[in-house]
Parts: structure tokens; C-alpha cells; sequence
């Protein structure tokens, strides 16, 4: 475990906003724990606020290196059977970034960075980019190549990528799970191209469900290191160089089968029938679109001449 300073602003000065929630005797795998598809909700390490600039993160909690062997142990095969929707999302996703950054047209070079099996470079694909993969899990990054994708195992901080060589960079659900945040988007700045976009997806803490619920909001979760909000998220990427330009909600596909196994840290048994009952009724399969008050996306750019 390691004490951490507030990333956005460098202050130690942090007020304890939520008391740890993990069991003193965890004996469940941390490939559990550190799954895409994980319902441990609720479960989770000090979550703190900075007193000087209001940034929600973790403190203390496992060592970068010890996240990181985390990640790269991970096998999710659940994962695996929630493609289509999936894909659905990440198509609709694509749609949204091209309306900002514009088409490929053929020639644009996009970097999804924590891919995880690489469904976005395959919607990003479909679309004519060249698109490139980055991924700390094996399992994940192994399964994504074997479909011809282009991934790369490692994180962006890890792996040495040529300076301005991408158009757009795009980090789906990542940026809560970063040790340092302010250091993946400096990294982020150097690669893209001038006038290049980065596209952050993440869990608004100061959104009214976050409020309601406080302690009780399932995104409370041991592998979610940062809480953001809109605005906090952008002075973050305004401070390494980016232009903030806009925020969106953006949705997500779920087949009712797949939402109904996130009801197990409920009820087991509860998640069980309604999984049966979906089934029986034929409805399992039906992707439904979700649009959650809690989640946003930020759309910033590389203004050209910065240097």
C-alpha cells in the first residue's frame, strides 16, 4: 500500500470522504477483482477529496507496479459473451467521434488505449482507420490479435510510440483505473498529432446518482483508483495542453441477459431467475440502450502550433 498526493494539484491535504470497504480476509482471486466484468461493487480501498482542489481518489492503496500485475493476470471470458452489445456501443461510439474529429477518410490513425480484446479498433476498423490497441491484460490483448487486430501489450506509459502518430486517442472506462492520470495525458499530448483529439469516458462523481447514493454507488470499487467529473477531468487535460471542447452522454448497448448478471452482488439468486426468466421468454439476447446520468464523455483537442 502507498500514500499517494492529489494528482490534479500536488496537495497531501485530503479529507477522508468514504471509509474502506474491503473484507480484512479477501480470499477471492484479484483475476476476479480486476475484471472488466466484475460485480464487486461496493468494495473498495479510502476514497479521499482533496481539500484544495476537490479531485475524489483513492489513498492509500496498492503500489502502480502491483496494479499493473493485476491487470496482466486477468482472464474474463464473461467478457467474451457480451460482443454484441459491445459492438453496438462502440459503432454508436464511433459515430459521435467522427461527427467531432471527423471520417477517416482512409488515412486517419486512431490509438484505443486499455482495448481490452479490441472491439472499438474492430468498430474503428469497419470505418477505414488504422487502428491500434493498447493493453496491460494478456489474456484480453492475446484474444484481440488472434482476430487480426493491432495490440499492443502494455500500458502508454510503457510502450514507446512515436511522437504526433495519431489522430484521435480514445480511453473507454480507462481513466479511473490510471496510477497517474496526469502523466498517461501527457503521454497522450506527445503522440497525438496537432490537432488530434482525445475522447475520455468515464464515472461523473458529482453526478446526482453519485450524490444520492454516496457510500452506496456501485462505481465504488477496488479497481477504480479516480472519481472525475466533467469539469475537474477537463482542468486536468487543460493543464498538460489540451482544449477541452465538449461533454456528452453517450449510452451503452446491454443484451437484458448480461444486465441481469449484474445484479449478482445484490442476489445470487435473484440474478439467477431473472436470468432464467429471460431466457425462457426469449428476450436474453435483446440489446437495449442505456444512457446513465452518471457516466460522460470529455472530447478535447491538440490545438495545432502547440508545442
Amino acid at each position: 500500500m502507498e500514500w499517494v498526493a492529489c494528482d490534479l494539484c500536488g496537495s497531501d491535504d485530503a479529507a477522508l470522504l468514504y471509509p474502506a470497504r474491503l473484507p480484512r480476509t479477501d480470499n477471492s482471486s484479484r483475476i476476479r477483482r480486476y475484471r472488466c466484468t466484475s460485480t464487486l461493487y461496493r468494495r473498495h480501498y479510502p476514497i479521499v477529496r482533496c481539500r484544495q482542489c476537490g479531485l475524489v481518489y483513492a489513498n492509500p492503496r496498492p503500489s502502480e507496479e502491483e496494479v499493473l500485475r493485476a491487470y496482466q493476470d486477468v482472464v474474463d471470458p464473461l467478457y467474451l459473451q457480451e460482443e454484441t452489445g459491445r459492438l453496438l456501443t462502440f459503432r454508436r461510439h464511433l459515430s459521435t467521434v467522427e461527427d467531432v474529429a471527423g471520417p477517416s477518410q482512409g488515412e486517419g490513425r486512431l490509438l484505443d488505449v486499455g482495448c481490452y480484446t479490441g472491439l472499438f479498433l474492430q468498430a474503428a476498423q469497419e470505418r477505414g482507420w488504422e487502428a491500434w490497441g493498447l493493453e496491460p491484460c494478456h489474456w484480453a490483448a492475446q484474444e484481440g490479435c488472434a482476430r487480426g487486430l493491432t495490440i499492443l501489450e502494455g500500458t502508454l506509459r510503457g510502450v514507446c510510440l512515436e511522437p504526433e502518430s495519431f489522430d484521435v486517442l480514445t480511453l473507454w472506462d480507462v481513466a479511473e483505473h490510471l496510477p497517474h492520470p496526469r502523466a498517461t495525458f501527457a503521454e497522450a499530448w506527445r503522440v497525438l498529432k496537432p490537432g488530434g483529439w482525445i475522447i475520455v469516458q468515464s464515472m461523473n462523481i458529482e453526478s446526482w446518482p453519485a450524490r444520492l447514493l454516496g457510500p452506496y454507488w456501485p462505481w465504488l470499487m477496488e479497481m477504480h483508483l479516480y472519481y472525475f467529473s466533467p469539469r475537474l477531468l477537463a482542468r486536468l487535460l487543460e493543464e498538460v495542453g489540451f482544449t477541452p471542447i465538449k461533454t456528452a452522454r453517450m449510452g451503452r448497448y446491454l443484451r437484458l441477459g448480461y444486465l441481469a448478471t449484474r445484479l449478482q452482488s445484490l442476489s445470487s439468486k435473484l440474478a439467477r431467475g431473472l436470468q432464467w426468466a429471460l431466457e425462457g421468454l426469449h428476450l436474453a439476447q435483446l440489446p437495449i440502450l442505456i444512457n446513465a446520468a452518471d457516466l460522460f464523455t470529455l472530447f478535447a483537442q491538440k490545438q495545432e502550433g502547440e508545442e
